[in-house]
Formats: C-alpha cells, structure tokens, sequence
C-alpha cells in the first residue's frame, strides 16, 4: 500500500480498454505506486466511451480516464504526472532537477508524438482493424527505435540510470510492437530495456494479443 494513499480512500477507478496501451500505462504506474484501483471496461465497441455520463469524465471520449476520489483525470500522460506528484513525490519517477525534469518532458511528447503513428499506429491495424497506413506506421516505429537503441546503450533507461515515468510511457506500445508486425530484435538495447521495466516491483502485464509476422 502507498503510504500517501488515505487507509479510508475508495480504490482509484480506471476506466479503460484492456488492450489499450494508453490505459496499461496508467494501470502499469499504479502498479508500481502500490496504490489500490478499480478497473472499470469499457464497452467501446458499442460506444460506451461517447456515453454521456463517461464524457462528463473524458469530454473527447478516450481511455484512459481515471477518478481518483472525486478528482477526475484524463489523458495517459497527464495521469502519469498526477499520480507521481501526489503519491510519488518522495522517488525519482519525476524528477525536480531542472535537466532531468526536461528529460523526462522529452519523452512524454515522443509517447504521444512519434510513438503514436509509430508502433501504436501499426498495432491498431492488426489488433483492432484500424484503416491507416500500416506500412508507414512500421516504418515510423523502425525510425524511432534508430534513436531510442543508442540512447539506452548508454543508460538503463530513457533518462539515466532510475527508472521515471518517462519509461512508463513508453514501454507498453513498445513492448507490443511485435503485434503490429514491427520486430524488435535488432533492438539489443530496446528489448535489455524493455526487461528491466518487466522486473521492476508490482509490475503487471498488459494482455497479449496474436503476433502476426514480424515486417
């Protein structure tokens, strides 16, 4: 148990989809934290996310979305942020230095910068049907892992050697990359990377889904 969360406290809601690497973040963070949550699925395939009760949550419709005792959040990376300011405030998952703080800064936007068209994009396609440009998609992912590879030959982790919720970010749409048909294995770095978050306390997995053939 989080020694910051309230011993009375109801558990954190999550409302999520289970395959959603957005939403795995946010429940991969709490994980880490020790702080108790709720789970709640969303029927999305029958629009339970455009509902107006869940919009009074999430006014552009999307997962993650989370309340934590009447205070309610949305977006992945913003979720990420609260949570390790209220009740991480002690570690190192952000950092105050200045430098480090921009770091970590840094790889949020690639989380939802080169990361989402990238290995996100390509993983829709196969998971979820999505009409994009599943070729593209691949080869924005190969693109961003060029620059991640030589970054954590140098460090443990995106941003030095402690973990932060920079790595949060990132893992879960890496880690699935494979299910998109974008193969990992010329990524020595990556996948050393990718193992270490595995091994990190309370780690939970997000559900695999069938790994077509590596492009």
């Amino acid at each position: 148990m989080n020694p910051h969360f309230p011993t009375d406290a109801a558990p954190i809601k999550l409302y999520r989809n289970p395959k959603s690497g957005h939403c795995h973040r946010v429940e991969l963070m709490m994980a880490f934290l020790g702080l108790p949550y709720a789970a709640v699925d969303l029927d999305m395939a029958n629009g339970a996310h455009k509902a107006p009760d869940y919009l009074k949550l999430s006014p552009f419709g999307k997962v993650p979305a989370i309340d934590d005792n009447g205070t309610v959040l949305w977006d992945s990376n913003a979720i990420l942020v609260y949570l390790a300011k209220r009740y991480g405030a002690d570690t190192g998952w952000l950092p105050e230095d200045p430098v480090r703080a921009s770091q970590v800064q840094r790889w949020l936007s690639i989380a939802a910068g080169e990361i989402a068209p990238g290995p996100a994009a390509a993983r829709l396609v196969h998971v979820f049907g999505a009409k994009l440009d599943h070729e593209a998609a691949v080869a924005r992912a190969h693109a961003l892992f060029k620059v991640m590879e030589p970054v954590l030959e140098g460090s443990a982790y995106l941003t030095g050697d402690e973990i932060t919720i920079a790595d949060v970010a990132g893992y879960s749409y890496i880690a699935h990359a494979p299910e998109g048909g974008v193969s990992l294995e010329p990524y020595p770095a990556i996948r050393a990377w990718l193992k270490r978050i595995e091994g990190q306390p309370n780690f939970v997995a997000m559900a695999p889904s069938p790994i077509p053939e590596a492009v």
